[in-house]
């Protein structure tokens, strides 16, 4: 257990690394260390990637506290109160109520997931194979959530993803598929999903800041404008306990529905701060209150994404769909089984999520003024040692294989394009874990049904799961137009 806590502590230092350096996410943490678990058991491998989960959500509120830039996209509403705190002189102030909140959130989102994993999982072991497409299709529609504004390009980003994916994988399914002659070429084992992830998220982001000249630069950090400076104290918690809850549950409820993701769980957490506010015309001038809200509801989201993600083989959000491929290079297989035939793993999980929490409060509460100076760090010194480790991870994914290396500067190049012409990433890459199986319970549901497709129609639970992508298509494209009227 000890080795569990030190590897747990080394990836929330990590993880609120990644978070506090603007431009690096979350997401991309857990990619960059993923190929550290090929050494370490499923246990190890959940304290290191939980801990980078952790810490990379938390992170992102010291730049938005003290340069007005979000380390994360979830920590956008934190820039709104924590840098005019900063700006009066209360910058350590500010950073240690963000903490505070943080780890609030993180512990009822915990309870959360603790509490209605397991009665999901119950409720999906009835599913067929027809229920288990309908909710792989159904999870597909987080595409439409994720693309808001550009709904168009993130479809065709899923489907690409659906289909590199199928590249050289079930031979025996060629009769039933309908596509060219060509593509149907062997290819040994497909893409692995290691590199294609990596390549996506970590290269493709470094080569973004290399067109740059990763020329970001801080000025000054926590400059006083003068007048009397006040300290942290937990009166600054006074009457804040429902608006901890509140947003706390809000963050949690919002990472259960797959694809909405943190930005918008901070947004609306501080948005109905605000409407219950006694004092609204405070929130946006340096307040407390919107500060609890943004920094409680993002590191809600931690336990949330984990719910549908371990219930359903669903991931919550773009970090959830890394974490995904974790499991599936330990030989798990995460759904409607994995509580009763992993136990030990979920309980694991649960300790692990506590833990990190935990940690990331001790780590980030005490030498918060240390914390602080991780935005300093150039860039141009961090990201060779980040491609040195994505490099040789890709290479070790198959024993030692040059095409998997290849493949990881292939989708970093794709991935730099999609950000140049707005095709979302995570869609893609959400596409491509989901495709297998996507196809193998169609495959599985048409033939035991002699071919017809009525079976996906006729069954009462199917029937409910057609309702859910219904309303969750038509409130994509409601959204998606509603920002297209803004934007115009």
């Amino acid at each position: 257990m000890v080795a569990h806590l030190l590897i747990a502590t080394l990836g929330v230092v990590a993880g609120i690394v990644f978070g506090a350096i603007p431009g690096m996410t979350a997401t991309m943490a857990v990619a960059v260390f993923l190929p550290m678990t090929y050494a370490y058991d499923m246990d190890t491998a959940l304290f290191l990637l939980l801990g980078l989960y952790v810490g990379g959500i938390s992170g992102g509120l010291v730049p938005a506290i003290l340069i007005n830039i979000p380390g994360t996209p979830s920590s956008i509403t934190t820039t709104f109160d924590g840098y005019p705190m900063s700006k009066r002189g209360e910058g350590e102030r500010a950073l240690k109520i963000g903490i505070l909140a943080s780890f609030i959130g993180g512990l009822i989102s915990l309870l959360c997931l603790w509490l209605f994993t397991p009665l999901l999982s119950a409720a999906a072991l009835k599913f067929s194979a027809v229920e288990k497409f309908l909710i792989i299709l159904f999870a597909l529609t987080v595409i439409a959530a994720l693309s808001k504004g550009q709904m168009l390009r993130g479809i065709f980003a899923g489907f690409g993803g659906v289909l590199i994916s199928l590249c050289g994988m079930f031979s025996v399914n060629n009769s039933y598929r309908m596509v060219p002659a060509f593509m149907k070429a062997k290819m040994q084992d497909g893409f692995q999903l290691l590199p294609v992830l990596i390549g996506l998220f970590a290269i493709a982001q470094i080569f973004e800041e290399a067109e740059e000249g990763m020329r970001f630069k801080i000025e000054k950090v926590d400059t006083s404008e003068g007048g009397k400076v006040t300290k942290f104290s937990l009166k600054d918690f006074k009457g804040q306990g429902v608006n901890l809850v509140r947003s706390s549950l809000i963050g949690t409820f919002m990472g259960v529905l797959p694809g909405v993701g943190g930005s918008a769980a901070s947004i609306l957490a501080y948005a109905q701060a605000k409407n219950f506010s006694k004092h609204p015309e405070l929130l946006g001038t340096g307040s407390s209150e919107g500060l609890v809200a943004s920094e409680s509801s993002n590191n809600g989201l931690t336990g949330g994404a984990l719910i549908p993600l371990l219930s359903l083989g669903i991931p919550g959000d773009s970090t959830t769909a890394v974490l995904i491929s974790a499991f599936m290079l330990q030989g798990i297989q995460v759904g409607p089984l994995f509580i009763t035939q992993n136990p030990h793993t979920w309980n694991i999980i649960l300790i692990a999520l506590l833990a990190c929490n935990i940690i990331m409060f001790i780590v980030m509460f005490y030498p918060i003024k240390w914390i602080s100076k991780i935005i300093y760090i150039p860039r141009q010194r961090l990201y060779p040692i980040i491609i040195m480790i994505c490099v040789v991870g890709a290479y070790a994914t198959k024993n030692g294989r040059m095409f998997d290396a290849w493949t990881l500067l292939a989708f970093g190049v794709i991935g730099y394009i999609f950000g140049k012409i707005k095709i979302p990433a995570s869609c893609f890459l959400i596409g491509f874990i989901l495709g297998k199986d996507l196809e193998n319970y169609f495959i599985q549901a048409v033939s035991a049904a002699s071919g017809s497709l009525a079976v996906f129609f006729t069954r009462p639970i199917g029937l409910f799961i057609w309702v859910l992508i219904i309303v969750s298509v038509a409130y994509a494209v409601w959204d998606d137009r509603k920002s297209k009227k803004k934007a115009a």
